[in-house]
């Protein structure tokens, strides 16, 4: 595949979220209210501590993700979109806007999916109605079908009807083919309204769509010199007033045409301008800026735009690990999936990232940060992180970290934070949630370099308690000038610890008061390794969030009432309920829980989680067995065996996953009664995820402790 690709989705996807940011704030605001409280806001309105999650980047970056779950070999259908939706967003709470049945599009579409109504026809305008259907959803999710199609608009147009007709249908297919389309064609042609009229090639001519651009363009050549006169003709023509629902997808493609034309190519301008006109203004700019950070690449994306953001983005899935993103890592995402899609293998180093370390912090793209962060043990700390190619240990980039006048003797830090609370956020928008990215047992790595510019410095990786404060650091180093040194540390075991953050750890030595200004290049961090710790609900507690927002930490909530009492974590529900921690990212391991029945017939535990539809586990199950289930859209037993359970009574759940065998066993609280059974998944295997705990059929159970290990 074309370097130059692989830079531009990683420009889009960046700019989407710049674009997402800047319009949050006034996120429904009139034209008018716009100009008179701000004027040319020609910058960010709200100086977020650190954006929260939105739905405008939830949708993009987890549908996305159909290509990897789905069969392999087969081509993406509507149902394999339909199926990231089921298992990636939380049941009626957080990820999107859950405005009720009938009048949120998102939410009727996937209670459709919940109830058995299958995809296109969850969408469709024969089951909801245009009004519903045609909402701008169909448009404002769907950027990523454009960054997986660089170049190739008719595969863009291919997946982003499939995609947006899980939810919409008309014309809000039609937005999201043409957004999908003109974002490939950005790729490769540089003229606005050539990319236009390559996304207006792909729908039909007579619709209603194709009708607003046509005018918006036709009233742009007509008067080529006044966007706020072109504004004033789309609220005329084109305003919310004439058409119905909430957020009608028509108006808001209206500004974004006028910002493209009336930008004349500049990034800036365009994104200012369409944010300027108002309406759904995070989702229009988010789309435009998308549009634009592939045509203009990330030489236009100034400064100003991206150190807010830090690369960082945080998301509401119910994966609690996925919650915790960098953007680069969602860009090499696509690119990889692009790759598969062209058939046109990625180049080095790539390849090599993708493959055996999506997660790191490899710097490769110009100016990345991956969301690292620097800091001292000292006051008045100065320093300040950048992406520089003067070095690199693979690949041709890496961080420079530049330390002011740092004291002998104290620490300094260059970190990751793998945790957030409450605290850390502006608000709570999309109510995230948020699971660890690193464990102890896991092992942190770390390529160091001192330029020989720079006084020598010590250097270990270390990983940060939350709970207690400890720092655990691995073995100091002394790094030699002009050398790379491959850093790596086994996190020790440590019952109850919360890792808020993993990175390196640095120190100069000297006599007395000395300072001395440092510079520490650094490249390919990342965590790996299985597990090793214990969680104890006893040394959890509730994470209290903006509005009636709640979280349990570490923890995120698929469905049903979950809350913490006697020093365990219980869980209810009408129909199901399901709750998740632990990382997208362990493989083989086992996981030994904790549990008591209180009552009902179904009470199980899980492993290997990857959503709400892509799990493994063991039960206590109706009619006194005990078993393993597989969760691929509907949960079904897959072993079991008899095992005469009583509610009341504590038993432990062991489940092992290695490869494609599984093994479970439980035992009461004397050991007394036990039974075991194994199973080999020989159809779609889930290597990696999570772990769990899942109530069904109305039960409520009791989990104290989960201790997770290696297989």
């Amino acid at each position: 595949m074309k370097e130059n690709y692989i830079e531009k989705i990683y420009a889009g996807w960046l700019a989407k979220i710049i674009g997402i940011r800047l319009g949050a704030p006034i996120e429904g605001w009139s034209y008018e209210k716009i100009k008179k409280l701000y004027g040319a806001l020609d910058e960010y309105p709200v100086d977020y501590q650190l954006f929260a999650a939105d739905d405008d980047s939830n949708g993009p970056i987890f549908f996305v993700r159909a290509l990897e779950d789905k069969e392999p070999e087969k081509p993406l259908e509507a149902s394999d979109v339909a199926d990231a939706l089921l298992n990636y967003a939380p049941y009626e709470h957080g990820f999107f806007w859950w405005g009720g049945y009938g009048t949120s599009t998102e939410h009727t579409a996937y209670l459709n999916l919940r109830h058995g109504i299958p995809a296109p026809e969850s969408g469709s305008i024969a089951h909801n109605g245009s009004a519903v259907a045609e909402q701008i959803g169909g448009q404002i999710f769907i950027d990523c079908w454009g960054l997986v199609s660089p170049g190739r608009p008719d595969l863009a147009a291919a997946l982003a009807a499939k995609a947006a007709s899980v939810t919409h249908d008309g014309n809000g297919i039609y937005g999201g083919i043409f957004v999908a389309v003109c974002i490939s064609a950005a790729f490769d042609e540089n003229d606005i309204e050539k990319i236009i009229e390559t996304g207006l090639s792909y729908i039909p001519n007579d619709c209603e769509y194709t009708r607003a651009v046509r005018a918006v363009a036709d009233y742009y050549h007509a008067h080529p010199d006044n966007w706020e006169a072109c504004y004033q003709y789309i609220f005329e023509n084109f305003g919310y007033d004439r058409y119905p629902g909430n957020c009608h997808i028509i108006p808001n493609i209206c500004v974004m045409i006028l910002s493209l034309l009336y930008g004349e190519g500049d990034f800036d301008r365009t994104l200012t301008i369409c944010n300027r006109c108002g309406w759904d203004t995070d989702c229009n700019v988010g789309n435009v800026a998308a549009i634009m950070g592939v045509r203009c690449g990330l030489d236009a994306i100034a400064d100003k735009w991206r150190r807010p953001i830090n690369d960082f983005l945080a998301c509401s899935s119910v994966v609690g690990s996925l919650n915790i993103q960098d953007i680069p890592y969602g860009a090499l995402y696509m690119a990889n999936e692009a790759s598969k899609l062209l058939n046109s293998p990625l180049p080095k180093p790539w390849l090599d990232i993708a493959k055996n370390r999506p997660d790191s912090c490899h710097f490769e793209f110009e100016g990345s940060t991956h969301a690292m962060r620097l800091c001292g043990d000292w006051p008045c700390f100065e320093g300040s992180c950048i992406n520089s190619d003067e070095y690199a240990h693979t690949g041709k980039r890496a961080l420079k970290a530049v330390v002011k006048s740092m004291p002998s003797g104290n620490f300094c830090y260059l970190y990751k934070k793998t945790y957030f609370v409450p605290e850390d956020f502006h608000d709570s928008r999309y109510d995230p949630a948020f699971s660890p990215l690193v464990y102890s047992g896991q092992t942190i790595h770390a390529s160091l370099l001192s330029p020989k510019y720079s006084k020598n410095c010590y250097a270990a990786c270390y990983a940060h308690d939350a709970r207690s404060g400890e720092y655990f650091i691995g073995e100091p180093a002394l790094l030699q000038p002009e050398q790379w040194h491959t850093l790596s540390y086994q996190i020790p075991y440590a019952p109850n610890t919360l890792l808020d953050e993993a990175g390196v750890a640095f120190y100069i030595t000297g006599e007395g008061d000395q300072t001395e200004d440092l510079v520490l290049f650094a490249d390919d961090i990342y965590f790996d390794g299985t597990p090793n710790y214990t969680l104890d609900f006893a040394c959890e507690h509730v994470e209290v969030w903006p509005g009636l927002h709640r979280e349990i930490s570490q923890c995120t909530r698929l469905k049903g009432l979950a809350w913490l009492e006697d020093d365990a974590l219980h869980l209810s529900c009408d129909d199901f309920g399901e709750v998740y921690t632990g990382s997208h990212t362990f493989k083989d391991y086992t996981a030994s829980f904790e549990i008591t029945p209180v009552f009902g017939t179904w009470h199980g535990v899980l492993i290997r989680v990857q959503g709400g539809i892509r799990t493994y586990g063991a039960a206590l199950l109706p009619d006194g067995r005990f078993g393993i289930v597989k969760n691929d859209g509907s949960c079904s037993v897959a072993a079991c065996t008899d095992f005469p359970w009583e509610n009341g009574r504590s038993y432990t759940i062991t489940v092992t996953a290695k490869g494609s065998q599984l093994k479970a066993c439980v035992r009461d609280e004397n050991h007394t009664i036990c039974a075991d059974v194994s199973w080999s998944d020989n159809e779609h295997v889930y290597s990696h995820g999570g772990i769990g705990f899942a109530v069904r059929e109305g039960s409520h159970c009791m989990f104290r402790t989960v201790r997770i290990m290696p297989a």
